[in-house]
């Protein structure tokens, strides 16, 4: 057996899977499912310092080669988070790491969570910051596709917390490695990437939109091409830890990843229709690792031949 071991920014995983925030909850509504210990970590579903609602249904729908999703970030609030024995109660029993994502609608909004979460750091390993989010103050303009705004809100939460701080990027950005410069410099410790890209169906029989929401953001094997692109792009640009996401379905996804240079990756659209894909994914790199004669999964990483 090979070495699955990673090391994110001082962050121990057993091993590099992941479950991406959204698609995982908060653990628990997995937990008589997938054995949360077998996990390198969990990202859970983003946290704001307001309850929300998130968006009116129909939010989800199939689409070939994915889904399109409009949940809104519903969330229960950062109270409930902390004080609701469903949350991070439940969190600090299970031994995994627990990356908590958090995001609002003002730089404020980032701030006040990451001090609350900074106050009740036990059990948690890391915040995982979502500047996909529309700043309420600029336009509505996502936090994630300006540079001066995605600099603000990284350096505001970095500032905020002795924690580790990730930057999941948005993907909606002409040039990945110029954000990926951007956090880093503003403090971010990890790189997540990328974010869902905004799709849209229509039901041709009403002509309407399936999505109550009318857009949404469009994840599942559809975009793995786009992410591994965008990896192998973030990875020529900055040298801290990145964690990969997008379209992952099995071992030989994974491993795309790791190759594009991702130190780690997280799944989550797969998880939908096979919650057991996370064990197999996990034991089909290790299977990966022995047949290519690698003692680590650290020697895949940024090992594309190009």
């Amino acid at each position: 057996m090979a070495d699955l071991s990673v090391d994110l920014a001082g962050i121990p995983l057993r091993n590099p899977i992941l479950t991406a925030s959204g698609t995982f909850g908060y653990g628990q509504e997995y937990a008589d499912l997938v054995p949360l210990d077998a996990l390198g970590g969990i990202m859970v579903k983003g946290v704001s310092p307001f309850p929300s609602h998130g968006n009116p249904t129909p939010r989800t729908a199939e689409v070939f080669g994915g889904m399109l999703n409009a949940i809104g970030l519903q969330n229960p609030g950062l109270d409930a988070f902390i004080e609701s024995p469903d949350y991070l109660p439940f969190l600090r029993q299970q031994d995994t790491q627990v990356f908590v994502n958090i995001w609002g609608k003002t730089v404020q909004d980032y701030v006040e969570v990451a001090e609350r979460l900074d106050e009740e750091r036990e059990g948690i390993a890391a915040l995982e910051v979502n500047i996909s989010c529309p700043n309420i103050k600029a336009g509505g303009i996502a936090f994630g596709t300006n540079l001066e705004m995605a600099a603000k809100v990284v350096s505001a939460v970095r500032d905020a917390t002795t924690l580790p701080v990730v930057t999941k990027l948005s993907p909606n950005v002409s040039n990945i490695g110029d954000f990926a410069r951007c956090v880093v410099d503003a403090g971010t410790d990890v790189v997540s990437l990328i974010n869902t890209i905004p799709g849209m169906a229509i039901d041709v029989e009403t002509r309407r939109p399936v999505l109550a929401n009318i857009t949404g953001g469009l994840s599942g094997p559809a975009i793995k091409p786009v992410a591994v692109r965008m990896v192998y792009e973030a990875r020529r640009a900055v040298d801290v830890p990145i964690i990969g996401m997008g379209g992952i379905q099995c071992a030989r996804d994974a491993v795309e990843f790791f190759l594009a240079g991702a130190d780690a990756v997280a799944v989550g659209t797969a998880i939908f229709t096979n919650p057991g894909c996370l064990l197999e994914i996990i034991a089909g790199v290790d299977a990966y690792l022995d047949e290519h004669g690698c003692t680590s999964v650290r020697e895949l990483v940024g090992a594309v031949i190009v």
